[in-house]
């Protein structure tokens, strides 16, 4: 008999969350989902045409994916759309295979999500080191701003390089173009942006500077570039397109996919546990990671970009009153009003005004704070990893920087392990020491401390003999774990052991590392009889061996 699967696990929260809902819970959720509406539509134009793709496109995915994320997805106020930690990656994949390749790798991505929220990996995206998550964070933070100063100082030029080194040096050369009036805007943006906070904080500053250059822009008649001038906007719903998808091509977006993936899922989850200390709630991952799957796939159909969980709109959620995903649902409805009513006006706001918006973007999800505090607090080991980190995210790529990343951290990681693992003699004290018990004169006792792994296994090979001793007691109560370089160096302690003589007891052996025994055939090489619960029990067996030799 099959017992129940349970599903409980990728259960989306909409339903637990709807349980007592009522009107004054709507009324809430209804304004907070319109504020956050107003705060998503300047931020997913410009995230939209920052990622290379046109303006609409990122309302697109605000809409789509944003219902989807939270309709389906496991967290009561996340928000879902287009992040700024997505710029870098999707600049290079429309760059290089075009808008095909990018729904193609967004498909794949909501795939990958899908699959990760099924296998329960949600649970294991907390293992990804933080300084991994700030490095690349920042990494990108620097790349965002660095894609802005073009339109930021109205530079005459051509297309702006891909690479970071290529780029600055472009930039550099081109500078003497700048603009005076398009500088003076994008000043005026920024400030605004700065010191709009302490008039309202509910109104987005963002916002305010779109209104206010647009009108400046258009009623003196500057010479500055707006939207209207590089792209064409289209105004009216997004239409569901199915992408022409080949092997190559398929083959050719793994990795792109496999990046999209894994930043998605470190985003929407970093949002959702943010979200949780601030109304005291639970998410549930696995849940989140489907959500964020089927949103991705259903952006990418209807001819949006890659979404996530967006940290900031998400808070600006809760500040407002919103606890439960009618909230992020009237968002998405909120901004397709705005698509077929206000995108035709959209056209009028000015790129300066849209850079310097990226600009507080880039400045606010930088971390600059926790970047600082690491480096000087942190063993110089997490600061190299933050480094390299962030450098190969700026100069190399995200795929790249992740890579090596987290191989690097688990090399250090394992390297820490293997210096706190070490194997200890206990010193007979004749019973003076209360710590240590009375050791038979026959009898050798070493304790073990840590992981007994690869890195630290070399350790047991340095047990010295000594005449008379006919018992080596291990205990290894400090032992949570082992791996098959534990046991094979156990193996050979055994084999020398036999060699000279000597009985070899085991002390206090844990769940794990008892497993692993078990498994190999270990114990019944050694002796179940010599393996004892406790150091007094296997104190006792080794008085044992003062008559019998044999075991």
């Amino acid at each position: 008999m099959g017992g129940n699967v349970n599903f409980n696990y990728i259960k989306p929260k909409i339903f637990t969350a709807l349980k007592d809902y009522n009107s004054e819970q709507f009324v809430k959720d209804l304004i907070s989902g319109i504020i956050v509406a107003i705060i998503a539509m300047p931020l997913s134009i410009a995230l939209a045409i920052a990622s290379g793709v046109n303006p609409e496109q990122g309302l697109y995915t605000a809409v789509v994916a944003g219902f989807f994320i939270s309709f389906l997805g496991g967290s009561r106020v996340q928000i879902g759309g287009p992040t700024a930690a997505f710029v870098v990656i999707i600049y290079g994949i429309v760059a290089q295979f075009g808008m095909a390749g990018l729904t193609v790798a967004t498909i794949m991505a909501g795939i990958m999500l899908i699959i990760m929220g099924v296998l329960r990996l949600g649970d294991f995206i907390k293992f990804i080191p933080k300084t991994i998550t700030v490095g690349f964070t920042f990494g990108i933070a620097v790349s965002i701003v660095a894609g802005q100063i073009k339109d930021f100082f109205g530079l005459e030029m051509g297309a702006v390089p891909a690479e970071f080194i290529e780029k600055m040096i472009v930039l550099g050369e081109n500078f003497h173009t700048l603009s005076l009036e398009t500088l003076m805007i994008g000043m005026l943006a920024l400030l605004i942006q700065i010191f709009w906070p302490r008039v309202s904080k509910k109104i987005p500053g963002s916002l305010v500077a779109i209104i206010v250059t647009t009108v400046i822009v258009g009623f003196a008649k500057l010479p500055v570039k707006t939207i209207g001038d590089l792209y064409t906007i289209k105004s009216g719903l997004p239409t569901f397109t199915v992408p022409e998808i080949s092997p190559s091509l398929i083959s050719q977006m793994i990795s792109p996919a496999f990046t999209i993936a894994i930043l998605a899922a470190i985003e929407s989850l970093l949002s959702c546990v943010v979200s949780d200390s601030m109304i005291g709630g639970h998410h549930s991952p696995n849940a989140e990671l489907i959500g964020q799957g089927i949103g991705n796939i259903m952006s990418a159909l209807f001819g949006g970009i890659p979404a996530t969980g967006a940290i900031a709109r998400t808070a600006a959620n809760v500040k407002n009153g919103g606890r439960t995903p009618v909230a992020g649902m009237i968002h998405a409805v909120t901004l397709v009003l705005i698509l077929v009513f206000l995108m035709p006006y959209a056209s009028l706001i000015p790129m300066s005004c849209l850079a310097a918006i990226l600009i507080m973007v880039g400045y606010n999800m930088s971390g600059w704070r926790s970047v600082v505090n690491i480096i000087k607090t942190a063993p110089k080991s997490d600061i190299a990893v933050l480094l390299i980190t962030l450098f190969l995210t700026v100069l190399f790529d995200l795929v790249m920087a992740i890579k090596f990343g987290m191989i690097l951290a688990a090399f250090l990681f394992l390297k820490r392990m293997s210096d706190i693992a070490n194997v200890r003699q206990w010193v007979d004290k004749s019973g003076e020491d209360n710590d240590l018990k009375l050791v038979p004169k026959n009898t050798l006792v070493y304790e073990i401390f840590g992981a007994l792994f690869f890195g630290a296994a070399k350790d047991l090979m340095n047990i010295p003999h000594e005449e008379g001793k006919n018992v080596l007691v291990l205990r290894m109560r400090n032992v949570p774990a082992m791996d098959i370089s534990g046991l094979e160096a156990l193996e050979e302690l055994l084999k020398l052991c036999e060699k000279r003589g000597i009985n070899l007891i085991f002390s206090h052996v844990n769940e794990q590392p008892m497993k692993v025994m078990e498994k190999a055939g270990f114990i019944e090489k050694v002796g179940r009889e010599n393996f004892c619960e406790n150091i007094d029990k296997s104190l006792e067996r080794a008085e044992s061996f003062k008559i019998s030799r044999g075991c």
